[in-house]
């Protein structure tokens, strides 16, 4: 396997410009083409990999409305109907995964709602998709039951359901505090309908609370910024999750610029690291360390956060719902990204599948180092050891490189990124990908 060459010198980009930015997988999802289904009905018909955890994403793509940042597939226009019909092709799409050679008999590990908003769909549909899903595969072993929520869409007996059906980690979709700034992005809730729900939520005595915050959204100010951290560290959940807002295509943002009209004032991403950098210092005088480029957890917290440990460790994940993602014994798959063709195919009695990419271990090498740098840190040993290669010297080159911007330190067989080099992590994973998937459309 031969030694990549850094994708630049170090540079990265000052001005947030229309393009994806956050590296959530690899290879880039261009590459996946429909013509590589066949690695995933073989993936499917084979035996699965000793030792190797299985999840379930299920996407649930409606939204009361569309966030003007938001990229994902999701419909602002279904009625209770069709979000029956829906549902009813999920567990539909799962029992056809079911007997398969490389899922039958196997647990689940983790499970993940995420969106859209799963909370915008009613209790009696929340019950019916878990009920089916449960029926399919085995729960018994589960470790994590990850749940994304809108704040405006909970109301106290939907969350004694999301409790009920076993839900461990509630992930709050705050963004902000701020109304105006709320209201500026397209956010569908306001700052009063998170009050609200937190009493109901400590109550209920929810394992994990996360919440979300995104650095650098349109109207932000330091301002704006640091009382948004301040009214975070009064919530005290047991973890905040904190992105710095990026202008992937097909948003309402993105039209705009790409439109010619100028599009939002956007933060360029020198302010948008230093707000970031702010929120990891305040949170840290206030008893919160540091998970992830994009996570901070209170001390001596015990509940890790599964789904995306398992991910970032190579671990099987199965997707379902409209234009999910998943990958299984090496190969990524998507389902079909749209309404129709989704339930159609499913209906049909066929697999929803859209695209593929089957890896090899070169690249499975790459996306666990990438997706594990993101922690801020990395163990060359184990992954040496899984990988059977070294990997010091198989990305020699490419750790040089970061380090002569000091943004990356290597010490006594670890990797750790400094803090600047933390603060622009997904622009610098680039620099590990082979040279044929460097400058290409990340989606």
């Amino acid at each position: 396997m031969s030694n990549p060459e850094p994708a630049t010198s170090g540079a990265v980009a000052k001005d947030t410009q229309v393009g994806s930015v956050f590296v959530s997988n690899y290879p880039p999802y261009s590459f996946w083409t429909e013509d590589a289904l066949s690695a995933v009905h073989e993936a499917l018909a084979s035996p699965p990999r000793p030792g190797v955890p299985l999840g379930l994403y299920v996407h649930i793509p409606f939204c009361r409305k569309r966030c003007k940042f938001c990229y994902f597939r999701v419909y602002t226009d279904k009625n209770a109907s069709q979000v029956e019909e829906y549902i009813t092709a999920v567990n539909r799409e799962a029992d056809l995964y079911r007997s398969q050679p490389a899922l039958a008999r196997r647990a689940v590990d983790f499970v993940y709602f995420g969106g859209g908003t799963p909370s915008f769909i009613s209790v009696k549909h929340l019950r019916q998709l878990v009920e089916g899903l449960r029926q399919r595969f085995d729960w018994s072993q589960l470790r994590e039951f990850a749940f994304e929520c809108e704040p405006g869409t909970l109301t106290r007996s939907k969350l004694e359901a999301i409790r009920e059906i076993g839900v461990t980690r509630l992930s709050l979709g705050v963004e902000h505090f701020d109304d105006r700034i709320l209201a500026e992005n397209g956010r569908a809730h306001v700052s009063k309908e998170i009050y609200r729900v937190l009493p109901w939520i400590r109550e209920m005595g929810f394992p994990q609370l996360n919440i979300d915050l995104i650095s650098g959204l349109v109207g932000e100010s330091w301002e704006t910024w640091k009382a948004t951290i301040e009214k975070a560290l009064e919530i005290s959940p047991d973890s905040v999750t904190i992105y710095q807002l990026e202008l992937p295509y097909n948003t309402v943002y993105s039209k705009a610029k790409l439109e010619g009209d100028g599009g939002p004032d956007v933060a360029d991403w020198k302010t948008k690291r230093e707000w970031h950098a702010y929120a990891i210092d305040r949170m840290q005088e206030c008893g919160y360390e540091t998970s992830s480029a994009y996570t901070l957890v209170k001390k001596g917290s015990k509940d890790p956060f599964i789904y995306r440990d398992s991910l970032w460790e190579g671990a099987d994940l199965l997707p379902l719902g409209v234009s999910s993602f998943g990958h299984l014994s090496g190969v990524h798959f998507q389902n079909q990204a749209s309404w129709k063709g989704y339930l159609e195919s499913v209906g049909a009695g066929d697999l929803p599948l859209s695209r593929a990419f089957k890896t090899t271990v070169g690249e499975r090498l790459t996306r666990e180092l990438i997706l594990q740098l993101k922690r801020g840190y990395l163990a060359l040993e184990p992954l040496s050891e899984k990988f059977s290669v070294n990997v010091k010297e198989r990305y020699r080159t490419a750790f040089e490189a970061l380090q002569k911007k000091h943004w990356l330190e290597m010490e006594d067989g670890q990797v750790r990124l400094t803090r600047p080099g933390l603060l622009r992590v997904d622009q610098l994973l680039p620099t590990f990908y082979e040279e044929k998937y460097r400058g290409a459309r990340y989606t």
